[in-house]
């Protein structure tokens, strides 16, 4: 059965804040909820960038069960903080089981895949060497 459209239009991410301030403060235990009841996260996964400057940017990943993000790499390094649940992330010949607390850095251009072994969630880190603006 379609939703109406009130209840796809409560569903949908609210006016997004500005991502690059100053100061940028999360209740991630609300943004992650806030992604699991989008309707995207109907295809087994669903993000959201928090803070995005020209060299630095932080995104919220939420994966269901048996989701994969398949082999990619960034110009960046890239931190995983895993919130919850458990992914495994395969990266220069490695599988790296990652659970709540966990960190793992990779620097710029490691090829990587992710696979989530449960329900999970984690906060991706990328930093471009160079890209910083000069503050004036």
């Amino acid at each position: 059965m379609a939703d109406s459209p009130q209840q796809e239009s409560d569903r949908r991410r609210p006016h997004t804040p500005p991502m690059a301030s100053p100061f940028l403060e999360f209740d991630l235990t609300t943004e992650v909820s806030q992604l699991h009841g989008e309707t995207t996260w109907k295809t087994g996964q669903n993000a959201r960038t928090l803070v995005k400057y020209d060299d630095f940017r932080v995104v919220l990943t939420a994966l269901q069960a048996e989701a994969r993000i398949p082999k990619h790499q960034t110009e960046g390094r890239i931190s995983v903080h895993m919130l919850s649940g458990h992914i495994r992330l395969n990266a220069s010949g490695r599988a790296f089981d990652l659970r709540p607390g966990s960190l793992l850095a990779l620097d710029q251009g490691v090829s990587h895949d992710i696979e989530a072994l449960e329900e999970s969630a984690f906060l991706l880190t990328i930093a471009w060497p160079g890209r910083a603006v000069p503050v004036k």
